[in-house]
């Protein structure tokens, strides 16, 4: 069975079409598990009719999809942004990726949203260095095998680049699957931000991080409030 675990925080712009768009995996027996960071908007009310179960946790997408995780039901983890899309075959996708018992993970390749050309760019980049690093980020949709995430200790309780550290955590134990099959995952970040000023800010806080620095400075560089994570 598989459990897609779904953090949100005023969501309620994008959360409605997400999980729409889950319906036709939930009628193959897909089990998908909202987490609520403490959102001030209609995003619960909205989430509830098309979730198996929505509920509440302190702020923080490490905390969130712990949670999620730990009341799953699934043999298998997905764990997907709010504003991101899966393909219609998703769960057969995976089951197929996973169907080896040397292969414990995986993620999608993904196509980012939006206007601007460098948008292509970006979404082609991280589809490349993931398949040469073997790291996924959250936006490519991370699947897991249960006993894996189990192992590899859940995502660890830091303000950023928690799906980096778990995706260095999980190939210790298997190299991902890296599906070339796209998610959908909205640019507006970058939008909204400024596209370029956005790719320069994320290479120098992933390149900060792997030199050391502390998650909870790159949160605030990045522009998350990082205490409700503590």
């Amino acid at each position: 069975m598989l459990s897609i675990v779904v953090p949100v925080l005023n969501e309620q712009n994008a959360v409605v079409a997400t999980l729409d768009a889950l319906a036709p995996l939930r009628a193959r027996g897909a089990e998908v598990i909202v987490v609520d960071g403490g959102s001030r908007d209609a995003t619960v009310a909205r989430a509830m009719p098309l979730a198996d179960r929505v509920i509440a946790t302190p702020r923080g997408r490490a905390v969130q999809m712990n949670a999620g995780a730990a009341i799953a039901r699934g043999t298998v983890l997905l764990f997907l942004h709010a504003d991101t899309r899966l393909p219609d075959r998703a769960d057969r996708l995976i089951a197929g990726a996973l169907a080896s018992p040397d292969r414990a993970w995986g993620r999608f390749d993904v196509i980012i949203s939006g206007r601007h050309p460098l948008l292509r760019v970006v979404a082609t980049m991280m589809n490349l260095r993931s398949r040469l690093t073997g790291i996924a980020t959250g936006d490519q949709a991370i699947f897991v095998r249960r006993d894996a995430f189990t192992t590899a200790g859940g995502f660890p309780p830091i303000a950023l680049m928690e799906d980096i550290a778990l995706s260095a955590a999980l190939k210790r134990i298997s190299a991902p699957a890296c599906l070339s099959t796209c998610v959908i995952t909205s640019g507006r970040r970058w939008e909204t931000h400024g596209t370029v000023r956005t790719i320069l800010l994320m290479w120098r806080l992933r390149l900060a991080y792997w030199l050391g620095a502390s998650p909870t400075r790159l949160a605030r560089a990045y522009g998350h409030d990082p205490k409700p994570q503590s």
